[in-house]
């Protein structure tokens, strides 16, 4: 709670600091409309892939909108924003914007003289190559205009003072993003395209600073964004839960692996963006992620544990998961993933496990005929000691973690306000 509130009131005076500086500047123009564009279908083409490549549906699409049309909500600590309408539409959407326009908000976080929020990855899409943001306007232009705007972020103050950005873009907007692994092939130089920058993995899976920028010497190594948190995904860290290259690509591909499927803010990743990567970025993908020379997957390793401990929450896997996890951790395809080797289960912070006992997962849908049924949420039907002692039971036996997980932990996530 501590460090919370210093890190909101580092950022709050940042923030001042940046109304202070700036607060004699007029609105910055437009940029310029530039030359004529006019794309051919070859481009209009490859902009509608990279359009799903960069994940765009996730935040400019609301729960049963319009694509595109925006009024996706994204909490943070800072308050709610919501993503804009980027539909051809001239009055609502970007149907004024030029390809100059557009390509200023990727490369710069300059929406036309509006600075943006960082929010809106433009911190990742600045290494987008020119070509690919044409591609990406292109297609844009060819989706059904919308008649409509989206809600108005909702701020805290001194983060409701948008201007205040343009400082936070001098001291902090780099042209590239750190590496989490090493390589020199094809691939790997590729993957390094699709991860860090089309899509923008570092946004959410490396940690921020008390002025919210990402931090260099932690790339991908895990970060407390939202209610599930982003795990660590470089390559000692998911070769640490079990994860190999052709695992990462089924994964992936499909949203379910050995190793889990896809829940929480990395659902919509899969299914809006990553099932349709061609097999070749794919590929890449999972090799930039583990390098050229990716470390061996790492077994289930044997932990102590107390045994009455763990009859105790034996006991409560068997009544309310064994069901459809299987006794032996096993699963039940289209059913529920494995726990035995479940990456969730593998990590050392308790906090994803927990957080999906407490709230459930609804059902999952992914590539081809794949599925997942719902998992009921517990936090009304389990205590607080019993939901510890499942974790702790889990843990030890499937995930080679300590059973360390008190009942004060659970308590926390069961209050998401503190």
């Amino acid at each position: 709670m501590k460090r919370a509130l210093l890190n909101r009131l580092a950022h709050g005076v940042l923030l001042a600091a940046c109304a202070l500086t700036l607060a004699a500047c007029g609105r910055e123009e437009s940029s310029t409309s530039g030359a004529a564009f006019t794309p051919t279908p070859e481009q209009v083409a490859r902009g509608r892939y990279l359009v799903k490549a960069a994940d765009c549906a996730a935040c400019h699409t609301a729960k049963d909108g319009a694509p595109f049309a925006g009024g996706a909500a994204l909490a943070s600590p800072y308050g709610t924003f919501y993503g804009s309408n980027i539909t051809p539409d001239k009055d609502h959407g970007i149907g004024k914007w030029s390809a100059d326009d557009f390509y200023a908000a990727l490369h710069d976080g300059n929406a036309r003289g509006k600075r943006l929020y960082p929010s809106m990855p433009y911190t990742s899409y600045r290494q987008l190559s020119r070509a690919d943001a044409d591609a990406m306007y292109a297609w844009l232009m060819t989706v059904k205009p919308v008649a409509a705007d989206a809600p108005a972020n909702e701020l805290k103050f001194p983060y409701s003072m948008r201007f205040g950005m343009a400082l936070w873009d001098v001291l902090f907007l780099k042209d590239t993003l750190p590496d989490a692994s090493a390589g020199q092939s094809a691939d790997w130089q590729r993957g390094r395209y699709l991860a860090n920058a089309l899509g923008h993995c570092a946004e959410c899976h490396t940690p921020r600073d008390v002025f919210g920028r990402l931090v260099d010497a932690k790339p991908l190594s895990g970060a407390a964004l939202g209610r599930v948190v982003a795990p660590d995904i470089t390559p000692a860290g998911l070769a640490g839960r079990g994860w190999n290259g052709a695992d990462l690509q089924t994964f992936f591909s499909v949203g379910i692996a050995p190793q889990g499927s896809a829940f929480g803010e990395m659902y919509p990743v899969v299914h809006l963006s990553t099932q349709y990567l061609s097999k070749d970025d794919v590929r890449a993908l999972s090799v930039y992620l583990l390098g050229d020379m990716a470390p061996a997957p790492q077994p289930v390793k044997a932990v102590a544990a107390d045994t009455a401990q763990l009859a105790a929450g034996r006991s409560v896997y068997v009544a309310v998961c064994a069901g459809c996890h299987g006794l032996a951790g096993e699963g039940k395809p289209h059913v529920a993933v494995p726990m035995n080797g479940n990456s969730t289960v593998r990590q050392a912070d308790p906090h994803n496990l927990l957080v999906a006992m407490l709230d459930g997962i609804d059902t999952q849908h992914f590539a081809g005929l794949e599925s997942m049924q719902a998992m009921p949420a517990f936090a009304s039907t389990l205590s607080d000691d019993e939901l510890s002692q499942l974790a702790n039971y889990l843990r030890a036996t499937w995930g080679g973690q300590n059973a360390n997980v008190a009942a004060a932990d659970v308590k926390v996530l069961r209050e998401p306000s503190h």
